[in-house]
């Protein structure tokens, strides 16, 4: 763990302040400038309003805006499915961590890291970053565990958009709102999220933006589609009274006739008639509403998953409905990255500085759905390329296939022991151990293996010795005797037991 007394530095420059990492610094308040109600700017929205509120957000006032995102996703169904699809197929997608080397350093802070995102609340947490999708920003709060020693999120805290403003010489830089002004935010801190639907600044770059202005007319669209169902879906009950009728009998007659249903009543006097003239299309009217309706929610479906085939089936066949699916893995895709690029930069390094401290390299978060690769393929020609040459890390090996590291003392599967030739076994996947195996059991099988070349020439000698009576007849046989295949055969044997003890030698020099 690094030195308390260490002065790290966030990525503006400013020195990390230790002490309020592991406070809540930008959580709601009552009574202060963070208040967790909102107003509802939706409410009698028009045209006029509406640009006033977004060139509000525009000079760095964003407050009516946000609560306005809010109520969008609110009171509009289609609207809040399509962006919740889109922010949960992130939400829900493979991570993985890759170390930034096979140092043990490097392996350990990757686990470290591994650990941490198995985490059950996670995937809640991500949704929340997400939030950024629609309203093109937003904050989430590290919440920093130092209870045993060591720097660990204890939680990611969402933080409502409301309570930031930006600053007013970028329109960028995000101020989070105090009882004592706006104040940069604390380094080391805060996950702030910025993806874009289009280039510009972070509060004009949201889907919410865009969906403002369709939301409102479509708002309009449903409210006349209102009032001419109120209006034709219903018969009109006219009620009629005498003549000489008093003002009480026809309060109480219209009060009946209102009554039954609805507002489409009236009263006249027996005497008098009302023509009512029937519009000929009224039935297909509905028609002109409803299309009104479903060509804006297909244009907020363009917006937000770059498609419409996946939520308003109107796609043009199983072909059409394949290349609009492709455009929406392509969003998931690029999503994907940018909430990878966010948490690596914003979580990953701040914790791997403050346990470890500053590092040339750091361990990566990569997000996405796991890519369809042949195990098979990859064993095999790995296989065949090592021996040539090809030097391949173990870690991308496990990351190929799906393997984490070991756990300390877990057992592990191992090469098969392969039969030698010689009468001993090699282990394959270990040269070294191999070499130290051969040349143990070649020394502790020596008499075995030698047995049948040792008799065949003792049996040989044997008979010159038979055949001779005298000693010196003995050695002149011997100088006249021919090696035969048992003097090959230990010959041999002999031969590779000296080069296995040579190449053990050399293999111990090049591991000191």
């Amino acid at each position: 763990m690094v030195d308390s007394k260490t002065i790290l530095y966030g990525p503006d420059g400013r020195p990390i302040r230790r002490e309020v990492l592991t406070q809540e610094i930008a959580g709601p308040s009552v009574t202060g400038v963070r208040s967790p109600f909102s107003d509802y700017p939706a409410d009698g929205l028009n045209p006029r309003r509406l640009a006033t509120l977004l060139r509000e957000a525009d000079h760095a006032e964003p407050l009516r805006y946000f609560e306005l995102a809010e109520q969008i996703e609110e009171r509009d169904m289609h609207y809040t499915g399509v962006l919740g699809t889109r922010k949960r197929s992130v939400a829900q997608l493979d991570i993985l961590v890759d170390a930034a080397s096979d140092d043990p350093e490097h392996v350990k802070h990757a686990d470290m890291v591994r650990n941490w995102l198995g985490r059950d609340e996670l995937q809640d947490e991500l949704f929340d970053i997400l939030d950024a999708i629609g309203k093109g920003i937003s904050f989430t709060e590290i919440i920093w565990d130092t209870s045993e020693g060591q720097w660990q999120p204890q939680s990611l805290e969402r933080r409502d958009q409301r309570w930031y403003r930006f600053d007013q010489n970028d329109g960028t830089t995000p101020l989070l709102r105090t009882s004592r002004g706006d104040v940069a935010l604390e380094p080391f801190k805060f996950i702030t999220a910025v993806i874009r639907a289009k280039s510009g600044l972070p509060v004009r770059s949201g889907i919410a933006r865009l969906a403002t202005w369709s939301w409102m007319f479509k708002a309009f669209t449903l409210r006349d589609w209102a009032i001419f169902a109120q209006t034709f879906g219903q018969p009109v009950r006219v009620g009629k009274y005498p003549a000489g009728a008093t003002e009480q009998d026809k309060e109480t007659l219209f009060r009946a006739v209102a009554n039954i249903a609805g507002d489409m009543a009236a009263i006249i006097p027996e005497s008098m008639a009302i023509e009512f003239i029937k519009a000929g299309d009224v039935g297909a009217s509905h028609v002109l509403y409803k299309e009104r309706a479903d060509w804006f929610d297909q244009q907020v479906s363009k917006a937000v998953l770059g498609q419409t085939a996946t939520t308003d089936a109107i796609a043009g066949g199983h072909a059409v409905g394949q290349e609009h699916r492709k455009v929406q893995e392509d969003i998931e895709r690029a999503d994907a990255k940018a909430l990878s690029a966010i948490l690596n930069r914003d979580l990953v390094r701040p914790w791997i500085d403050l346990e470890f401290g500053p590092q040339k390299k750091y361990p990566r978060i990569r997000i996405g759905r796991g890519e369809q690769r042949d195990g098979k393929f990859i064993v095999e020609s790995v296989t065949k390329l090592v021996p040539m040459g090809l030097k391949v890390q173990q870690s991308d090996m496990r990351d190929l296939l799906g393997f984490g590291e070991p756990d300390p003392g877990a057992e592990l599967l191992t090469a098969p022991v392969q039969p030698s030739p010689y009468g001993f076994a090699m282990n394959a996947a270990n040269p070294a151990r191999a070499s130290d195996d051969a040349i143990k059991a070649l020394a502790g099988h020596a008499e075995e293996l030698c047995a049948d070349a040792t008799d065949a020439l003792f049996d040989e000698v044997r008979t010159v010795i038979e055949r001779c009576s005298t000693f010196e007849q003995v050695k002149e046989e011997l100088k006249k005797f021919k090696p035969g295949a048992a003097e090959k055969n230990l010959a041999g044997l002999m031969r590779m037991a000296r080069v296995i003890a040579n190449l053990t030698g050399r293999a111990d020099i090049a591991e000191d």
